[in-house]
């Protein structure tokens, strides 16, 4: 049976966690006396409220937490997150639709950074930077952050909550205890986050601003603090900076820390995954420079520039912008959606299918064909020289195939909601790939997806908690075998 003392124990406890960010948020809205400042008291103090029921509820709840228990826990959390985390948009007015606060709530912790808002620049200053904090606690995972700074609360349960929220197909650990390992990962996403900081500011970003878009940039969420992203600046140094810390959170943070904190960065060229990751970054920057300059006449710096920012964007799931894409020609509309599709690296903070999963495929492919040829022969398959398990590759097929049709599914629904058929298959694809921007006529990537009728915007919600929890932690609640006692 489902051990619900021990899961409202544990909601509990997250609620007092996201009721201390409302209340720092707070801080910020008195600092800058700006007519937010009720919003997020009141939204604090209903968060402790229901804190406070929920740990009353799971009192005496032994630490047993199995693999089911997971499941059901870190789906509730990121729903509990997003309803609560909607409350200040709601209370002070700024969103005032249910649905819009929802989704824009949603979009933030699962760092999709698809937004209603069309003008961000109204927002005050605790408004903006909530939505941004959003981003940047859902960027690793929610409980897997708890696991890090309160790894008792979990107890036995903690491996089983990063085995059901972690990305990508295959789990590494660099520790023994996985709190210690979740604390390292944390720590070099902050001094990731810190060195983005303080390189915006040096290259000409306000303290505020710089804060704000470091945090999106390594959660590789995508709100920003003006509609224009960061093109906003009108400046190649920052958008340079934005290129490298993108890319760098779109590496496997195991990886990360084996190559800096270990001082081993040759470790990160004997990966497959972070080859692959290389190799199409670069193919695809090339071939839409090269575009840029023969049809839409930019100089060479410009479209090297323009080109290698989004396709970096995209590939790492973050959606800031230093062009608009939707003039450049449709060509590059096809290359940036496989990048939608693809993502980064397994293990950090970008959704998609994951390099890694693109490998295995290939191989796969590559062995078939030869199995063509020497039938009685046995091929593995090999990821970083390790054999990958035959269950991790029917995995990997089910995977793909229901990635597939969900896109499919929801594009379908789309259309027949009267969405073009470019905006209706990106949109899906963005959503289930945390991406952010869309590409098409209807709603392009510079506009806000507040048209879209509201039970588009539900769906798209769903999807995008779907796409954050690799859609099997999600799906499998909806199964019957879930539900069973046995």
């Amino acid at each position: 049976m489902l051990n619900l003392r021990l899961i409202y124990k544990i909601l509990g406890s997250l609620q007092f966690l996201l009721g201390t960010l409302l209340l720092g948020c707070a801080a910020i809205a008195f600092f800058y006396t700006e007519d937010d400042l009720l919003a997020f008291l009141i939204s604090a103090i209903l968060t402790f409220s229901t804190g406070f029921v929920l740990k009353y509820w799971g009192r005496d709840a032994d630490n047993n937490l199995n693999r089911r228990d997971a499941f059901l826990l870190v789906t509730i959390t990121w729903v509990i997150f997003s309803l609560f985390g909607m409350l200040p948009f709601i209370i002070s007015g700024y969103i005032p639709n249910l649905t819009d606060a929802f989704f824009e709530t949603m979009s933030g912790f699962s760092t999709t950074g698809a937004t209603i808002l069309d003008d961000v620049e109204w927002l005050p200053h605790a408004m903006l930077f909530w939505r941004t904090q959003t981003q940047w606690i859902g960027g690793l995972g929610i409980v897997f952050f708890t696991i890090a700074i309160l790894p008792s609360m979990v107890g036995s349960g903690s491996v089983k909550v990063f085995a059901a929220e972690a990305t990508g197909p295959l789990r590494s650990k660099m520790h023994p205890r996985l709190s210690t390992m979740a604390k390292w990962i944390w720590s070099i996403y902050l001094s990731l986050t810190v060195a983005c900081v303080f390189s915006y500011y040096a290259a000409g970003m306000g303290w505020f601003d710089a804060i704000n878009y470091a945090m999106t940039t390594t959660a590789t969420g995508g709100f920003a603090t003006h509609n224009d992203s960061t093109a906003f600046f009108q400046s190649p140094t920052i958008e340079y900076i934005s290129i490298l810390f993108q890319f760098l959170a779109g590496i496997n943070f195991m990886m990360l820390y084996t190559s800096i904190f270990r001082l081993k960065p040759g470790a990160l060229f004997k990966s497959s995954e972070f080859k692959a990751y290389i190799f199409i970054i670069l193919i695809a920057s090339i071939w839409i420079g090269y575009l840029l300059i023969t049809r839409n006449g930019y100089g060479w710096e410009r479209a090297l520039r323009s080109s290698l920012f989004q396709v970096v964007s995209f590939i790492t799931t973050t959606g800031l912008f230093n062009d608009d894409a939707a003039m450049w020609p449709h060509i590059t509309w096809v290359i940036l959606g496989c990048l939608m599709f693809v993502g980064a690296c397994s293990g950090s903070t970008t959704g998609g299918f994951k390099c890694v999963r693109l490998v295995m495929v290939v191989k796969v492919l590559r062995n078939e064909f030869h199995k063509l040829l020497h039938p009685n022969a046995v091929f593995p398959v090999k990821i970083n020289g390790i054999p990958v398990p035959r269950s991790q590759l029917s995995t990997l097929l089910a995977f793909f195939a229901i990635f597939t049709l969900m896109v499919l599914l929801t594009a379908t629904l789309m259309i027949a909601s009267n969405i073009d058929n470019t905006n209706a298959i990106t949109i899906a694809l963005s959503c289930i790939s945390n991406v952010g921007p869309t590409l098409g006529t209807q709603i392009g990537p510079e506009m806000s997806w507040s048209e879209l009728p509201e039970h588009v915007k539900w769906l798209c919600s769903f999807l995008m908690l779907v796409g954050r929890l690799e859609i099997m932690s999600v799906l499998v609640l909806f199964t019957r075998s879930f539900w069973r006692d046995n």
